[in-house]
């Protein structure tokens, strides 16, 4: 503060000083690279939110003339007024579980191999091997399931619905201890196309959770060690909990790979469409594989049903990114870790 007189005894006047403001001082650098990712930022915002109400806009006529029909009706047959996507949404489903359910935990066993148990001589390779199977064209992946995976993977449908029929999802309607078994039964089947699809979701979980648990804290695991802890206890009670959020991230990613494969189901599935959960039954339709198949020769009415259902796997895959990230949010990686 400042004290002021004006002469008198009594004219002692306090001036309190205002607190200095203080200026970041940022080097036109930072200031370039700040505006260049708050633009690439609402540039990414811009287009998502531009993808959306134009799919949801050219919904609009598919939505007045079918109403609630076109979510519970399982046709699609065009030229008998009957289109729903039903069927295709129980097949998107399917395909992508079954997808989730194999390159999970195999994605998880990986990327822990690789950074917990891999010697340093390899590891390298392996992660760009990893890197390099996330890099292949999805055809290339749907040309090797149905030349090489279908082939072998009919003799597993066999083995599990004849062992395993009794489950509604592993049983096919078709004898499997007869003498010459129907292997078309098996073929073009949501199991199959979930196997393939699995094999494009593997290295892109794989690389999100081994990034994570290259990170986890050295100190803490080195801690872990000189307590007595083995390597699968130290991944257990230190890596692990350190990328909960890198886990569930990763996984995200691979769902929303899974959900919008085309080209590999497009190939290997047969399309049917009745809503079915056998999934070792050959026949099944998804979203993208129906949009592919069926947007060349779409009439006007026809694509905007086609852009209908491509709106709907984007609201989807939107709510399955938000519920990852809120989920992320709450579980920062690090923040329950525990020796």
């Amino acid at each position: 503060m400042t004290i002021v007189g004006n002469g008198s005894p009594q004219g002692v006047q306090i001036t309190p000083r205002l607190p200095r403001r203080l200026t970041p001082g940022r080097e036109p650098s930072d200031w370039i690279f700040h505006g260049l990712a708050t633009t690439v930022g609402l540039s990414v915002l811009a287009v998502t939110g531009a993808i959306g109400l134009f799919l949801g806009y050219q919904s609009i006529p598919t939505l007045r003339h079918y109403g609630w029909h076109f979510f519970t009706q399982s046709n699609w047959l065009p030229e008998l007024n009957q289109i729903g996507i039903a069927a295709v949404l129980v097949g998107t489903a399917e395909v992508a579980l079954i997808a989730m359910f194999v390159s999970f935990p195999l994605a998880l066993m990986f990327a822990l191999f690789i950074t917990d148990y891999a010697p340093p001589r390899i590891k390298s390779w392996l992660v760009s091997a990893v890197d390099l199977m996330a890099a292949v064209p999805s055809i290339i992946y749907g040309l090797w399931g149905f030349f090489l995976l279908q082939p072998h993977a009919i003799d597993v449908a066999r083995w599990l619905s004849q062992y395993l029929g009794w489950l509604p999802i592993f049983h096919v309607d078709t004898d499997p201890n007869a003498a010459v078994w129907q292997q078309s039964s098996y073929t073009g089947s949501a199991f199959i196309a979930g196997l393939a699809v699995s094999m494009m979701a593997i290295p892109l979980a794989c690389a999100v959770m081994r990034a994570v648990f290259d990170q986890a804290p050295l100190g803490e695991r080195e801690a872990a060690m000189a307590l007595g802890g083995t390597r699968f206890g130290v991944a257990r009670t230190v890596v692990l909990p350190f990328a909960k959020g890198g886990i569930i991230g990763g996984t995200m990613l691979a769902l929303g790979r899974a959900l919008g494969e085309t080209a590999a189901v497009l190939i290997i599935i047969s399309p049917e469409y009745l809503i079915k959960a056998r999934i070792l039954e050959a026949g099944t339709q998804t979203i993208s594989a129906l949009i592919a198949a069926n947007f060349g020769d779409a009439t006007t009415s026809q694509l905007s049903a086609l852009l209908t259902a491509g709106f709907v796997l984007f609201l989807i895959t939107l709510t399955v990114n938000t519920c990852a990230a809120v989920v992320i949010r709450r579980s920062r990686s690090g923040a329950s870790t525990d020796i």
